[in-house]
């Protein structure tokens, strides 16, 4: 089976669709027509710079550029962290927490599955490592932020309790232990969900990808169960580095609550 190429009018085509959506906004007074015009410009632009960049990269790979691209994934990963949080911790700590954890748990998996499982030749190719830490670096951004963000609004709800345990002798880790084991659940269970249909329910977008390409289901079936194991592994390894490392941070070692460390909301 060949490989169906698309042109610029069969997206434009569509396209349409969104327009629907748009309609639909002005009609019931959603709001969200401004939004959703500023997403859609947003999506084009970002994929067609990545396409013509991953074309460039492709065509001569370095292990400089690959590895300055990644970079580039993952500061920008680590800014939507950011913002994702409604109250950040204060100082260097709002984005180093978070983008550090994100990076070693997905750089550490990205660098076992070319290594051990995937083994390009060279190894840093960007046709493998680039696709392959944008799929793990998304789902443990998206990990990461919900529990971090889960984090800090519960301890800042539940202070009067931790505190509490506090005063009667808990350690920082037992009186936090609650919102630690909350936040951590919530990190992790979007992807729970998503594999707990993947297949039955939703054809995952790398074995799509794989099958309109012309490759075997089969085959298409392998790489998607390896990646979402890697994902897995990134995404938990990241949520937990960041919640246990926040609630360190929202504490100290003399087993005291440091809501000053939590900027007052919107990062401010």
């Amino acid at each position: 089976m060949s490989y169906i190429m698309l042109s610029y009018t069969d997206l434009l085509l569509a396209s349409l669709l969104l327009m629907i959506n748009g309609v639909l906004s002005v009609i019931f007074s959603l709001g969200l027509l401004k939004r959703l015009v500023i997403a859609v410009t947003r999506m084009v632009v970002q994929l067609l710079l990545v396409g013509s960049i991953l074309s460039w990269l492709f065509a001569a790979p370095s292990p400089f550029w690959t590895l300055l691209a990644a970079f580039v994934m993952v500061a920008f990963a680590g800014y939507e962290i950011v913002s994702r949080q409604d109250r950040p911790l204060k100082g260097f700590w709002s984005a180093g927490l978070g983008a550090g954890s994100m990076t070693v748990a997905s750089m550490v998996i990205v660098l076992l599955a070319l290594t051990t499982q995937i083994r390009p030749d060279p190894w840093y190719h960007p046709q493998y490592m680039i696709p392959i830490l944008g799929m793990i670096l998304g789902n443990t951004m998206t990990g990461v932020s919900l529990g971090l963000n889960t984090l800090t609004n519960a301890v800042r709800r539940e202070a009067g309790a931790i505190e509490a345990g506090l005063i009667l002798g808990m350690s920082r880790h037992k009186a936090m232990q609650g919102v630690i084991r909350q936040s951590l659940r919530n990190g992790l269970m979007p992807l729970i969900n998503a594999m707990s249909v993947m297949g039955l329910v939703s054809l995952p977008g790398m074995m799509t990808g794989q099958i309109l390409a012309g490759a075997a289901p089969q085959e298409a079936v392998k790489y998607q169960i390896l990646i979402m194991f890697l994902i897995s592994g990134a995404t938990g390894f990241g949520v937990i580095i960041s919640v246990l490392g926040a609630s360190l941070r929202l504490s100290d070692n003399r087993h005291r609550l440091r809501l000053d460390r939590l900027a007052s909301g919107n990062g401010k």
